[in-house]
């Protein structure tokens, strides 16, 4: 059974800290994202600030299989690629989305956040996917309140979506963070309101929709990361830190 964990007042200001590092990395990849630029140069990039500001890059060495830890301080995804892209000496193309999910570890606390930006002019249908990505996640947080359950949030992210022709990612949740980059609760992105745990004060949960144009089915890579929507249609991913409070819900990572 999943049970919600408490921040202290003192614990809220040290993943606050952590989140605005998040976000300010996002704030400055999306002048740097454009055609032609290989992904691992964001990667150095973001490290180096993340550094620079007392943190550490959070995915950088996760995982739970010590022989394929991950090796770099940024998720980035490409196209089909859902989650768990691996920078590379891949250049990003005019035309293509890419998705950017960062970490930050600061002072033992953790902060999450992540935007698909598009890559020069995209199509319709891409442009129409970013959209709906980001709408889904701001609705799922109008719904994280003090007194509501978990899955409000899920059904409002799914129920948006699947209104505007797209599919959520079942295999991939949100998730509680803190003292730990993944905590409980988590938070899936489709569900029925009215279930699962009660939201209360102090909770700090990164609610990240996952979204596909095609299926909601997936595949991993034989890199054991990179996980690609098993159609090879694109895919969008949204994501903030969120702190529920008395007087409902306060993103962290902007």
């Amino acid at each position: 059974m999943a049970k919600a964990i408490i921040k202290k007042t003192e614990d809220i200001q040290y993943i606050r800290e952590s989140c605005r590092i998040v976000a300010h990395v996002l704030r400055l990849l999306r002048e740097m994202v454009r055609p032609g630029i290989p992904t691992k140069e964001l990667d150095v990039f973001a490290e180096e600030f993340i550094r620079s500001q007392g943190g550490e890059p959070a995915f950088k060495g996760y995982g739970s299989d010590k022989s394929n830890l991950f090796p770099a301080s940024l998720c980035i995804s490409i196209d089909d690629q859902v989650v768990h892209g691996i920078p590379d000496n891949r250049i990003l193309r005019e035309g293509e989305i890419v998705s950017i999910d960062v970490g930050v570890k600061k002072r033992g606390f953790y902060g999450d956040g992540a935007c698909t930006f598009p890559i020069g002019i995209v199509s319709n249908e891409k442009s129409k996917l970013l959209r709906v990505t980001e709408e889904s996640l701001h609705k799922g947080i109008e719904h994280a309140h003090a007194g509501n359950h978990i899955h409000d949030i899920s059904a409002a992210i799914q129920e948006h979506v699947e209104a505007e022709g797209f599919s959520v990612v079942r295999d991939l949740v949100g998730h509680g963070i803190g003292r730990s980059l993944h905590e409980e609760p988590p938070i899936p992105n489709f569900g029925e309101r009215g279930t699962g745990i009660l939201l209360q004060a102090g909770m700090t949960l990164a609610i990240e929709p996952m979204i596909n144009a095609g299926t909601f089915r997936v595949k991993v890579d034989a890199d054991g990361w990179t996980v690609r929507t098993a159609d090879g249609k694109p895919s969008a991913h949204f994501e903030h830190t969120v702190l529920i409070t008395e007087n409902g819900p306060e993103i962290l990572t902007t």
